[in-house]
């Protein structure tokens, strides 16, 4: 009887351990991820165009808040450092919140959330003061970077506009109200 007990015992915790190491293991990547967005604050705020350009692929993909794509690392560090000499000299990001779900061996998303103060407005642009980021990171041989990102402004969540009611001569409305006529 004993022994029945430690086989079911064991069984109990082979199956647990199969179960908690790739959490434990997935838990250390969105770890990882969240660090990147830790360096991404410290690198913008040192407006350090270079090191923010090591976050990304060499062959990554940028959206910026206004919709100007730019590709590749050079561009991106490129057009980083232009931002920094006037727009962004005098910012400040902040990181205020990070959502990572892992799509699969080396392979993630993150949806990271952002305030900026002490950015100078551009003619044509919204003043950017909050947004939220699309990453799709991977896992490559020196850590995560980033692949794909998306930078959007955002504003607080109202709620949508209803439809204004069907004028009553609407005779859609009518004949709805009253079935549909014979003839159709």
């Amino acid at each position: 009887m004993k022994q029945m007990q430690l086989r079911i015992t064991l069984l109990i915790w082979v199956l647990a351990m199969g179960y908690a190491v790739p959490a434990l293991a997935e838990q250390q990547e969105e770890d990882a991820i969240r660090q990147v967005q830790v360096l991404q604050a410290a690198a913008w705020n040192q407006h350090d165009a270079r090191a923010y350009a090591q976050l990304f692929a060499d062959d990554a993909d940028m959206v910026n808040v206004a919709g100007w794509r730019w590709r590749g690392r050079p561009e991106i560090e490129r057009k980083i450092r232009e931002g920094f000499e006037v727009v962004f000299a005098q910012s400040t990001l902040t990181i205020t919140d990070v959502d990572v779900r892992v799509l699969g061996p080396g392979t993630a998303v993150a949806h990271v959330r952002w305030t900026m103060v002490g950015a100078k407005a551009s003619p044509n642009l919204p003043q950017t003061r909050e947004g939220i980021q699309l990453q799709i990171l991977t896992k490559q041989t020196n850590g995560w970077l980033i692949s794909s990102f998306q930078n959007t402004n955002s504003i607080a969540v109202t709620p949508l506009p209803k439809a204004p009611p069907a004028p009553a001569s609407c005779y859609r409305c009518i004949a709805s109200s009253r079935g549909a006529p014979a003839f159709l």
